[in-house]
């Protein structure tokens, strides 16, 4: 099994590549909170995951022979990059295979850090089998995302650096997929100071760990349903697992909108950019998922930040919408000279802000004498939203919430 000596022996190759990534202490967050909340930054690190730490250990334990024929992958953008880089650094040849609907941008940085990438299935896992096709036919070394020693050794720098920064540290938080983040982070902290909690956090739709954990054994889930596409894995590592059954204290889930909520706030009141993995240990913490004492210091680690801006740009019209923030409805008026405005100087009363609106007349599921009316609002949150709706059905108006 993983032990801390693996992860002190993995310092010095990490280091040639991967930078040691900020801790800080959020005020807004420990505020919000209650706890002593310090953010470990691994979206700063350079690919913008902390994936690079587990790449850069297992390349540099290639053989001559090895590092001749190269090494191929499979991952859904962050270890594909990690790999890239860290193999590109080392002048090693790299293959990566992603799912095809892997996010366009983590596939062009792949390919800009010099790796070949090949998109094969629909998640990670049929990508992984075909990369095991490759790794047959090539003689390559397949350097798997969280299922290796060296990998997970790799990963569990990060615990070393926040020992050495914050030595009063209470829980840290991990994002989940595979194991090996949580794994190599969990036997660092806990060989340095065995008291300090370590909390391991999932995505509802992507639970196999805490499934496993709660039947006692290894389970695979038959799908994956997640906005966070790095943790988004159906079954955790034969190697991993040991680990966390032996040293990780709980492993908690996290709903998507809770995700996002938690990403939103990131950018709003953090002023950085997470993708949903990375967001993840900070939901837990936000939403109670575990319980945390008064003053406790509690470090969530951020593990990435390789965002899609398309997913981006839904993520956070979900987050404004589950903090009452934007709201858009459906209403019927009168087809008279100025019933819109009538409405419009509720809207105005109400100080709601106005994004678009969509005025039809020739919608069938409206009488002939009167026009169906979208609006997309701005609003202040869950109170105002309700008083907003309160004047509107006051005055006579049927209201639908679309969103």
């Amino acid at each position: 099994m993983l032990e801390l000596d693996d992860v002190r022996e993995a310092v010095a190759p990490v280091s040639e590549v991967a930078r040691r990534t900020p801790l800080e202490r959020s005020y807004t967050f420990s505020a919000m909170t209650g706890a002593d909340v310090h953010l470990k930054f691994e979206n700063a690190q350079r690919t913008g995951s902390f994936k690079i730490r587990g790449a850069a250990n297992r390349i540099r334990r290639l053989t001559d022979a090895e590092r001749e024929a190269g090494v191929v992958t499979a991952s859904a953008g962050n270890h594909a990059q990690g790999v890239a880089l860290a193999a590109t650094r080392a002048g090693v040849e790299a293959t990566v295979v992603m799912p095809e609907t892997a996010p366009i941008s983590k596939v062009k940085a792949t390919r800009n850090y010099g790796a070949t990438v090949e998109l094969h299935g629909i998640d990670y896992d049929e990508a992984q089998a075909r990369a095991h096709e490759i790794e047959a036919e090539s003689g390559r070394t397949y350097v798997h995302a969280f299922d290796d020693e060296a990998v997970m050794a790799g990963q569990g720098t990060i615990g070393i650096e926040l020992m050495e920064a914050l030595p009063t540290i209470d829980t840290v938080v991990v994002p989940v997929g595979g194991g090996g983040l949580i794994s190599g982070v969990a036997t660092a902290v806990k060989g340095i100071a065995p008291d300090v909690r370590v909390v391991g956090v999932q995505a509802t739709g992507a639970s196999s760990v805490a499934d496993s954990l709660r039947k006692g054994r290894l389970t695979e889930a038959e799908q994956v349903d997640t906005i966070a596409d790095g943790i988004a894995v159906r079954g955790v590592g034969e190697r991993t697992f040991p680990v966390i059954r032996e040293r990780v204290d709980e492993v908690v889930t996290v709903t998507d909108a809770e995700i996002a909520n938690a990403l939103v706030l990131l950018l709003e009141r953090g002023k950085t950019l997470v993708e949903g993995a990375g967001a993840a240990s900070l939901a837990a913490l936000l939403t109670d998922a575990f319980d945390v004492d008064a003053d406790e210091t509690v470090v969530p680690i951020l593990s990435g930040g390789n965002v899609d801006l398309n997913l981006l740009t839904t993520v956070i019209l979900r987050g404004l919408v589950d903090q009452g923030r934007y709201v858009k409805l459906r209403t019927v008026l009168k087809d008279r000279p100025g019933a819109l405005d009538d409405l419009l100087d509720i809207l105005t009363d109400e100080r709601a802000n106005i994004y678009a609106i969509q005025h039809d007349r020739t919608n069938r599921d409206v009488a002939l004498n009167a026009a169906e009316v979208e609006l997309d609002l701005e609003t202040r949150g869950e109170e105002h939203v309700e008083a907003l709706l309160a004047r509107l059905r006051e005055a006579g108006y049927e209201v639908d919430l679309l969103v």
